[in-house]
Protein backbone atom coordinates (compact mmCIF):
# COMPACT_ATOMS: atom_id res chain seq x y z
CA UNK A 1 0.00 0.00 0.00
CA UNK A 2 1.19 3.31 -1.00
CA UNK A 3 0.01 6.28 1.20
CA UNK A 4 2.67 8.70 -0.59
CA UNK A 5 1.00 9.55 -3.57
CA UNK A 6 -2.51 8.80 -2.34
CA UNK A 7 -3.72 12.52 -2.78
CA UNK A 8 -1.45 13.39 -6.05
CA UNK A 9 -3.02 14.48 -8.74
CA UNK A 10 -0.01 14.31 -11.10
CA UNK A 11 -1.34 13.52 -14.64
CA UNK A 12 -4.90 14.55 -13.77
CA UNK A 13 -7.16 16.77 -16.12
CA UNK A 14 -9.65 19.00 -14.32
CA UNK A 15 -12.44 21.32 -15.51
CA UNK A 16 -13.84 23.38 -12.45
CA UNK A 17 -16.96 25.39 -13.14
CA UNK A 18 -17.40 28.91 -11.76
CA UNK A 19 -13.60 28.17 -11.09
CA UNK A 20 -12.60 32.16 -11.20
CA UNK A 21 -13.57 32.86 -7.82
CA UNK A 22 -15.24 31.32 -4.04
CA UNK A 23 -15.30 27.54 -3.51
CA UNK A 24 -14.63 26.67 -7.60
CA UNK A 25 -11.46 28.80 -7.17
CA UNK A 26 -10.41 27.18 -3.40
CA UNK A 27 -10.98 23.72 -5.36
CA UNK A 28 -8.87 25.00 -8.29
CA UNK A 29 -5.75 26.36 -6.70
CA UNK A 30 -5.97 22.53 -4.29
CA UNK A 31 -6.07 20.70 -7.88
CA UNK A 32 -3.00 22.51 -9.12
CA UNK A 33 -1.14 21.94 -5.57
CA UNK A 34 -1.38 18.26 -6.04
CA UNK A 35 -0.54 18.45 -9.97
CA UNK A 36 -3.17 18.37 -11.80
CA UNK A 37 -3.75 20.43 -15.09
CA UNK A 38 -7.28 22.52 -14.15
CA UNK A 39 -8.77 24.36 -17.08
CA UNK A 40 -11.52 26.70 -14.88
CA UNK A 41 -14.63 28.20 -16.80
CA UNK A 42 -16.60 31.17 -15.74
CA UNK A 43 -19.04 33.20 -17.69
CA UNK A 44 -16.77 36.72 -17.28
CA UNK A 45 -14.04 36.14 -19.36
CA UNK A 46 -11.64 38.67 -17.86
CA UNK A 47 -12.44 37.91 -14.15
CA UNK A 48 -11.64 34.08 -15.71
CA UNK A 49 -8.14 35.20 -17.19
CA UNK A 50 -6.93 36.56 -14.43
CA UNK A 51 -7.97 33.78 -12.20
CA UNK A 52 -6.02 31.23 -14.25
CA UNK A 53 -2.78 33.71 -14.28
CA UNK A 54 -2.86 34.02 -10.70
CA UNK A 55 -3.20 29.89 -10.40
CA UNK A 56 -0.35 29.67 -12.24
CA UNK A 57 0.77 28.02 -15.43
CA UNK A 58 -1.08 24.53 -14.90
CA UNK A 59 -4.57 26.68 -15.45
CA UNK A 60 -6.18 27.70 -18.56
CA UNK A 61 -8.73 29.91 -18.58
CA UNK A 62 -12.16 28.46 -20.83
CA UNK A 63 -14.50 31.25 -20.52
CA UNK A 64 -18.24 30.05 -21.16
CA UNK A 65 -21.75 30.62 -19.78
CA UNK A 66 -23.50 27.20 -18.76
CA UNK A 67 -26.39 28.37 -18.00
CA UNK A 68 -27.71 26.73 -20.86
CA UNK A 69 -27.72 23.66 -22.54
CA UNK A 70 -25.98 25.23 -25.74
CA UNK A 71 -23.49 27.01 -23.13
CA UNK A 72 -22.72 23.36 -21.91
CA UNK A 73 -22.02 22.23 -24.96
CA UNK A 74 -19.95 24.82 -26.51
CA UNK A 75 -17.96 24.48 -23.08
CA UNK A 76 -17.45 20.60 -23.81
CA UNK A 77 -16.36 21.13 -27.63
CA UNK A 78 -13.83 24.05 -26.19
CA UNK A 79 -12.57 21.57 -23.90
CA UNK A 80 -12.41 18.75 -26.42
CA UNK A 81 -9.99 20.43 -29.12
CA UNK A 82 -7.24 20.52 -26.44
CA UNK A 83 -7.96 17.62 -24.99
CA UNK A 84 -8.74 13.81 -25.35
CA UNK A 85 -9.72 12.69 -21.93
CA UNK A 86 -11.08 14.34 -18.69
CA UNK A 87 -10.67 12.70 -15.17
CA UNK A 88 -11.98 15.77 -13.41
CA UNK A 89 -15.43 17.78 -13.37
CA UNK A 90 -16.52 19.69 -10.98
CA UNK A 91 -19.54 20.89 -11.36
CA UNK A 92 -19.70 24.35 -9.17
CA UNK A 93 -21.57 27.20 -11.36
CA UNK A 94 -24.41 28.35 -9.33
CA UNK A 95 -26.47 31.45 -8.57
CA UNK A 96 -29.13 32.33 -5.79
CA UNK A 97 -31.98 34.27 -5.12
CA UNK A 98 -33.27 35.69 -2.22
CA UNK A 99 -36.73 37.24 -2.32
CA UNK A 100 -40.51 37.65 0.11
CA UNK A 101 -42.37 34.66 -0.93
CA UNK A 102 -45.16 37.29 -2.14
CA UNK A 103 -42.12 38.94 -4.66
CA UNK A 104 -40.55 35.95 -5.98
CA UNK A 105 -40.68 35.65 -9.45
CA UNK A 106 -40.49 33.22 -12.44
CA UNK A 107 -37.22 34.66 -13.50
CA UNK A 108 -35.54 34.43 -10.38
CA UNK A 109 -37.00 30.65 -10.05
CA UNK A 110 -35.56 29.48 -13.64
CA UNK A 111 -31.91 31.45 -13.11
CA UNK A 112 -31.62 29.27 -10.40
CA UNK A 113 -32.58 26.00 -11.14
CA UNK A 114 -31.12 26.10 -14.68
CA UNK A 115 -27.75 26.84 -13.20
CA UNK A 116 -27.60 24.64 -10.33
CA UNK A 117 -29.33 21.57 -11.37
CA UNK A 118 -29.79 21.42 -15.44
CA UNK A 119 -26.64 22.51 -16.18
CA UNK A 120 -24.64 20.10 -14.01
CA UNK A 121 -26.63 17.17 -15.56
CA UNK A 122 -26.53 18.67 -19.13
CA UNK A 123 -22.69 19.65 -19.10
CA UNK A 124 -21.74 16.28 -17.72
CA UNK A 125 -23.54 14.87 -20.61
CA UNK A 126 -21.62 16.71 -23.05
CA UNK A 127 -18.66 15.69 -21.44
CA UNK A 128 -19.57 11.75 -21.23
CA UNK A 129 -17.24 11.06 -24.08
CA UNK A 130 -14.61 12.09 -22.36
CA UNK A 131 -14.79 11.44 -19.34
CA UNK A 132 -15.34 7.82 -20.20
CA UNK A 133 -12.09 8.07 -22.20
CA UNK A 134 -10.04 8.88 -18.86
CA UNK A 135 -12.16 6.47 -16.39
CA UNK A 136 -12.00 2.96 -15.82
CA UNK A 137 -12.98 0.23 -12.68
CA UNK A 138 -9.44 0.25 -11.61
CA UNK A 139 -8.95 4.27 -11.80
CA UNK A 140 -11.87 5.82 -12.34
CA UNK A 141 -13.14 9.67 -13.89
CA UNK A 142 -14.17 11.88 -11.02
CA UNK A 143 -17.79 14.25 -11.47
CA UNK A 144 -18.50 16.62 -8.13
CA UNK A 145 -21.25 18.11 -7.86
CA UNK A 146 -21.22 21.08 -5.18
CA UNK A 147 -24.09 21.04 -3.42
CA UNK A 148 -24.62 22.80 -0.27
CA UNK A 149 -25.77 21.96 3.20
CA UNK A 150 -29.32 24.26 1.98
CA UNK A 151 -30.10 20.91 0.55
CA UNK A 152 -30.07 19.39 3.98
CA UNK A 153 -31.48 21.90 6.74
CA UNK A 154 -33.47 25.36 6.16
CA UNK A 155 -31.60 28.50 6.65
CA UNK A 156 -32.83 31.74 8.08
CA UNK A 157 -33.61 33.55 4.48
CA UNK A 158 -36.28 33.19 1.43
CA UNK A 159 -34.20 31.30 -1.23
CA UNK A 160 -36.89 29.12 -2.28
CA UNK A 161 -35.27 28.33 -5.40
CA UNK A 162 -31.99 27.78 -4.24
CA UNK A 163 -33.08 25.16 -1.06
CA UNK A 164 -35.13 23.38 -3.94
CA UNK A 165 -32.32 23.66 -6.32
CA UNK A 166 -29.42 22.01 -3.90
CA UNK A 167 -32.11 19.17 -2.34
CA UNK A 168 -32.46 18.36 -6.26
CA UNK A 169 -28.72 18.00 -7.18
CA UNK A 170 -28.16 16.27 -4.01
CA UNK A 171 -30.68 13.36 -4.92
CA UNK A 172 -29.33 14.39 -8.92
CA UNK A 173 -26.17 13.21 -7.98
CA UNK A 174 -26.98 9.74 -6.46
CA UNK A 175 -29.00 9.06 -9.80
CA UNK A 176 -26.12 10.03 -12.18
CA UNK A 177 -23.47 7.88 -9.90
CA UNK A 178 -25.85 4.79 -10.32
CA UNK A 179 -25.65 5.29 -13.88
CA UNK A 180 -22.21 6.18 -14.75
CA UNK A 181 -20.41 4.03 -12.55
CA UNK A 182 -20.26 1.40 -15.31
CA UNK A 183 -18.21 3.72 -17.17
CA UNK A 184 -15.57 3.90 -14.83
CA UNK A 185 -17.29 7.16 -13.60
CA UNK A 186 -17.72 8.12 -10.11
CA UNK A 187 -20.46 11.03 -9.05
CA UNK A 188 -20.00 12.16 -5.77
CA UNK A 189 -20.76 15.51 -4.17
CA UNK A 190 -19.78 18.58 -1.75
CA UNK A 191 -22.08 20.09 0.64
CA UNK A 192 -20.46 23.25 2.24
CA UNK A 193 -21.32 24.90 4.99
CA UNK A 194 -20.65 28.88 6.07
CA UNK A 195 -17.28 30.18 3.24
CA UNK A 196 -16.49 33.46 2.23
CA UNK A 197 -17.58 34.01 -1.26
CA UNK A 198 -19.78 36.50 -3.04
CA UNK A 199 -22.59 34.12 -2.99
CA UNK A 200 -22.23 33.78 0.80
CA UNK A 201 -21.80 37.32 1.50
CA UNK A 202 -22.87 36.79 5.54
CA UNK A 203 -19.69 34.68 6.00
CA UNK A 204 -17.62 37.13 3.74
CA UNK A 205 -18.66 40.24 5.67
CA UNK A 206 -19.66 38.78 9.04
CA UNK A 207 -17.58 35.99 9.39
CA UNK A 208 -17.16 36.39 13.39
CA UNK A 209 -20.64 36.65 14.34
CA UNK A 210 -21.83 33.60 11.87
CA UNK A 211 -18.87 31.11 13.09
CA UNK A 212 -20.28 31.53 17.22
CA UNK A 213 -23.45 29.86 15.44
CA UNK A 214 -21.22 26.89 13.91
CA UNK A 215 -19.94 23.99 16.52
CA UNK A 216 -16.54 24.24 14.79
CA UNK A 217 -16.16 28.06 16.16
CA UNK A 218 -15.65 29.06 12.61
CA UNK A 219 -16.07 29.74 8.84
CA UNK A 220 -14.68 27.31 6.18
CA UNK A 221 -11.06 28.67 4.58
CA UNK A 222 -9.71 27.43 1.80
CA UNK A 223 -7.99 24.47 3.11
CA UNK A 224 -11.20 22.92 4.20
CA UNK A 225 -13.11 22.83 0.86
CA UNK A 226 -9.35 22.09 -1.28
CA UNK A 227 -8.82 19.35 0.85
CA UNK A 228 -12.43 17.36 0.73
CA UNK A 229 -12.28 18.29 -3.61
CA UNK A 230 -8.91 16.62 -3.24
CA UNK A 231 -10.20 13.23 -1.34
CA UNK A 232 -12.83 13.10 -3.71
CA UNK A 233 -11.21 13.63 -6.69
CA UNK A 234 -7.50 11.60 -5.73
CA UNK A 235 -7.25 7.82 -5.38
CA UNK A 236 -7.92 8.41 -1.68
CA UNK A 237 -11.63 8.76 -2.93
CA UNK A 238 -12.22 6.01 -5.47
CA UNK A 239 -14.51 4.01 -3.57
CA UNK A 240 -16.70 6.66 -2.88
CA UNK A 241 -19.76 6.80 -4.89
CA UNK A 242 -22.97 8.79 -4.87
CA UNK A 243 -21.82 10.06 -1.99
CA UNK A 244 -22.44 13.61 -0.40
CA UNK A 245 -19.77 14.91 1.99
CA UNK A 246 -21.00 17.70 4.32
CA UNK A 247 -18.25 20.53 5.18
CA UNK A 248 -19.79 22.46 7.61
CA UNK A 249 -17.85 22.95 10.76
CA UNK A 250 -20.63 20.50 12.08
CA UNK A 251 -23.46 22.92 11.68
CA UNK A 252 -25.80 20.05 10.10
CA UNK A 253 -24.85 16.93 11.76
CA UNK A 254 -23.55 18.26 15.19
CA UNK A 255 -25.31 21.52 16.08
CA UNK A 256 -27.27 21.24 19.52
CA UNK A 257 -31.02 22.31 19.06
CA UNK A 258 -32.79 24.22 21.46
CA UNK A 259 -34.67 22.19 24.71
CA UNK A 260 -38.36 22.96 24.99
CA UNK A 261 -37.15 22.84 28.59
CA UNK A 262 -34.91 25.86 28.01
Amino acid sequence: MDTNTLFRLDGRIALVTGGSRGIGKMIAAGFVAQGAKVYISSRKADICEAAADELGPNCIALPQDVSTVAGCKALASQLAEREERLDILVNNAGAAWGVPFEEFSEAGWDKVMDLNVKSPFFLTQALHGLLKAAGSRARPAKVINITSIDGQRLNAWETYSYHASKSALIFLTKRMAARLVRDGINVTSIAPGAFPSDMNKAARDHGDAIARGIPAGRIGVDEDMAGAAIYLASRAGDYVVGETITVDGGLVHAALGTSIDA
